[in-house]
């Protein structure tokens, strides 16, 4: 382990959890009355994932979670990010909600909470009830209301708990992720619909903090995963294509969230897939309440340059189709994932965004990690050292930014244990504890040994800081 001389020196208030998402670890997919959902019919159609792998029994937390809160409790965070699986409170996305599902939640956040730590709950990470989806998902408005009737429910039975509240996760991924490049859940190539997905999680949200206000829950915020995106060369068409791929990756989010306002270069972006029909006087009303915090995901930068649409016929575009072509970044390490590992560019994030948002609300950062090629040695320990590397260098970025006077409140490391990585299903590995996924046996590895080094100096430096 590092000296703590060598550790990120971060300051005293910056508070540390770990995250994790409900169809990730769970499993228990069909126990305790839990609905289908979205990812478990995209799990069921061929190619769509690794080795047609499935998140059916995953890390097994559903039976598990004591174990894990212990893990958590080891390692010394200060806070606990998880979501709640909707299809688990209302198995078809509506109605009264399922007792034993709720049960569940209950039994783990008291476990949370008895353990000293602070549970941060996550409304949605992608797990549409299939019921939902078969009448239109998040394509139709009345997926927006049942999110709020679902909101209401959880609120209402954990609310005297928990103080802390996320919305949704990353909305990028489920509208354009999910209906345009198909490689989530639901497996769509859409265009004007995934546009109409993305304006209706918006709402959805509004309608949320609205629900979550109404109820005294504490604070209240949504997560983004905002990019950094660099032109390939400093040609004016592959700095277009930059300011187009800006908008599909964060002004679509962050200009009706904080600038109260619609994108003023929609037609521009999407041409005739823009279709006013799907909003409402008064939803950026909605959309806009403030919020006590944003949380932010970062893993990688991206290269852009500009390049032909895919499809010649604009009407028959996805939404992604917009003229831009990725670039690989050469001469940097790259995760498992195949991204690359820039942090200078974590700090040029952080500052970018809170210029251009002079009314940002705090930040947490709520994901950041790498997946690494982890082999456990013949004692059964992983020496992850490009993840403990990454960490600290990202943690380093971290430090600058708020140097540079960005308002950063939490940092999250992604994930407490190997998981089910979506479309990658069990090949990728980014987590702090290793999961034998045979046997569901945990193993922390060196990174949490690290992380559980860097948490003790930190606490320490509170203790002198009082």
């Amino acid at each position: 382990m590092e000296h703590p001389a060598h550790l990120p020196e971060l300051p005293a208030h910056l508070l540390f959890g770990t995250a994790t998402a409900a169809y990730q670890i769970e499993g228990g997919a069909h126990e305790g009355g839990r609905g289908p959902s979205i990812w478990d019919t995209y799990c069921r159609t061929p190619g769509r994932v690794v080795r047609g792998e499935t998140g059916d029994i995953a890390c097994d937390h559903y039976h598990r979670y004591g174990e894990d809160v212990a893990l958590l409790a080891d390692l010394g965070v200060d806070l606990y990010r998880f979501s709640v699986a909707w299809p688990r409170v209302q198995p078809t996305g509506t109605g009264r909600p399922n007792p034993e599902g709720m049960a569940f939640y209950d039994r783990l956040v008291d476990t949370v909470l008895a353990a000293g730590i602070e549970p941060v709950l996550t409304l949605y990470h992608w797990d549409l009830p299939q019921a939902l989806e078969d009448t239109g998902g998040w394509r139709v408005r009345d997926t927006a209301y049942r999110f709020a009737e679902y909101t209401r429910i959880v609120a209402d039975r954990l609310g005297d708990r928990v103080s802390r509240w996320i919305t949704l996760n990353e909305p990028f991924c489920v509208a354009f992720v999910g209906h345009a490049i198909g490689r989530h859940a639901p497996g769509t190539r859409e265009g004007t619909p995934a546009l109409a997905a993305a304006h209706h999680l918006l709402l959805a949200h509004g309608m949320a903090v609205g629900e979550l206000r109404a109820a005294a829950a504490g604070d209240v915020g949504i997560t983004l995963n905002p990019d950094h995106l660099v032109p390939a060369t400093d040609s004016a068409a592959d700095r277009a294509a930059v300011e187009r791929a800006r908008t599909l990756h964060n002004r679509v989010w962050l200009d009706p969230l904080f600038a109260g306002a619609y994108l003023d270069n929609e037609k521009e972006v999407w041409g005739d897939l823009v279709d006013h029909a799907h909003r409402r006087d008064g939803d950026l009303d909605i959309i806009g309440q403030p919020l006590d915090f944003v949380g932010v995901n970062y893993y990688r930068p991206i290269m852009l340059r500009d390049a032909p649409h895919t499809e010649p016929d604009p009407t028959a575009r996805t939404a992604v189709d917009i003229g831009t072509e990725q670039v690989a970044y050469e001469g940097v390490r790259h995760t498992t994932m195949g991204w690359p590992v820039v942090p200078e560019t974590f700090t040029e994030m952080l500052v970018d965004l809170d210029r251009r948002y002079p009314d940002l609300p705090p930040i947490l950062i709520t994901e950041n990690g790498s997946a690494e090629d982890d082999r456990p040695d013949d004692s059964g320990r992983v020496h992850d050292a490009d993840r403990i590397a990454y960490l600290r260098d990202h943690l380093n970025a971290l430090a600058a930014a708020i140097d540079a006077g960005v308002d950063v409140r939490g940092y999250f490391v992604w994930s407490l244990l190997d998981n089910f990585e979506w479309a990658y299903g069990y090949d990728r590995r980014f987590g702090l504890v290793r999961v034998d996924y045979e046997r569901l046996a945990r193993h922390p590895k060196d990174s949490y040994h690290w992380y559980r080094e860097l948490l003790t100096t930190q606490r320490a430096r509170r203790t002198t800081a009082r």
